[in-house]
């Protein structure tokens, strides 16, 4: 088969067509920036914008599926994550002709939710720019599968694996260097991640499977999770110095956070901090009973793998920026490591 991946050359769009060439099947990816992975002899390369007709039609010209996974993170200005999620998709969807359609989008669009676990039916309740382009990239979806096209939607909870570094990699650095790592409140709350590889399993039966299994909206997570405390601390024991997950009081904590937000100090995106101290997990069943799909991989495998990752490729890995293939800044963070210094076995 062959496949176009927007934003191939992104941490998600990697792991796909990695998942994709090991079937043998044609891919080709629609990326603003270079695909720099050893890969790229095995693929066909567009660099372009999914804003741009040109660029999309190039794309898509020998292909039969569209995996439209390219979007803006939360840490992109308001009017470029708008632009990116809503306009891109409507350009991309516009574009494909009656290609089916697979839209990679995000549990973002549920808000803070009030109720657990999170079905499909629920209300779409965007909070911030990146959650309110979430939804009406989601609505552009639906108007088009209301005319006839095969649009499956996957929401797909945070997720980790190769690759993956951006906030993540705060947390592993900390980690490697033997310092307990801060979380806000107690960490008793239930939060679920997905393994990279199980979305890409999820996307490729979305992109494979007769229509009518498909042309739905899926939740996708970890069936197995614990606690955000339990399964982040899971990364502290594999480094082997015996750091600990250390709770922070979550009013301060947050008025601390918002202030540095406002600077432009804040190491982590409003979305991550106002809502990390809840409850976050949807229902899988759906996804499980349409498309036979079922995750391998646990909170706990998912975020070890990485880290393991993260180990071998630390060395080689880019400055600092604002996507989740280089670490992001800490900001604040690094001044905040004086009080959270390595532990002896780390400085041995």
């Amino acid at each position: 088969m062959r496949w176009l991946v927007t934003g191939g050359a992104g941490f998600l769009g990697i792991n796909l067509i990695r998942s994709l060439l090991s079937r043998g099947d044609e891919v080709t990816s629609l990326d603003r920036e270079p695909f720099d992975y050893p890969e790229r002899s095995k693929i066909t390369e567009v660099r372009g914008d999914i804003r741009n007709r040109a660029d999309v039609e190039r794309a898509v010209a020998n292909c039969d599926i569209v995996v439209h996974a390219a979007a803006a993170l939360p840490l992109y200005s308001p009017e470029e994550i708008m632009s990116i999620d809503v306009d891109g998709t409507k350009m991309v969807l516009e574009t494909t002709g009656n290609r089916r359609f697979v839209h990679i989008s995000s549990t973002a669009v549920y808000g803070v939710p009030d109720h657990h676990p999170l079905v499909e039916e629920d209300q779409m309740t965007g909070v911030g720019p990146y959650g309110i382009a979430k939804v009406e990239a989601e609505h552009v979806c639906l108007a088009a599968r209301a005319k006839g096209r095969i649009v499956p939607i996957l929401r797909p909870k945070s997720f980790v694996g190769k690759e993956r570094l951006g906030v993540f990699a705060l947390m592993y650095e900390w980690a490697r260097e033997g310092r307990d790592f801060p979380i806000l409140g107690k960490g008793t709350n239930r939060y679920q991640l997905l393994d990279v590889e199980d979305l890409c399993d999820a996307i490729i039966l979305a992109g494979t499977l007769p229509d009518a299994r498909v042309n739905d909206t899926f939740n996708l997570g970890a069936a197995e999770f614990t606690t955000l405390k339990q399964d982040f601390q899971s990364v502290l024991d594999r480094a082997g110095h015996g750091g600990k997950m250390r709770g922070l009081p979550i009013a301060p904590a947050l008025w601390a956070l918002r202030a540095l937000e406002k600077v432009k100090l804040s190491p982590l995106y409003p979305w991550i901090y106002e809502t990390v101290t809840e409850d976050s997990f949807v229902s899988i069943d759906k996804a499980k009973q349409k498309l036979g799909w079922v995750p391998k991989f646990s909170n706990q495998d998912a975020l070890v793998r990485n880290y393991e990752w993260y180990l071998e490729n630390v060395d080689k890995l880019g400055a600092a920026g604002v996507t989740h293939r280089v670490p992001w800044k800490q900001g604040a963070l690094a001044l905040a490591k004086l009080a959270f210094p390595r532990r002896s076995s780390a400085r041995a």
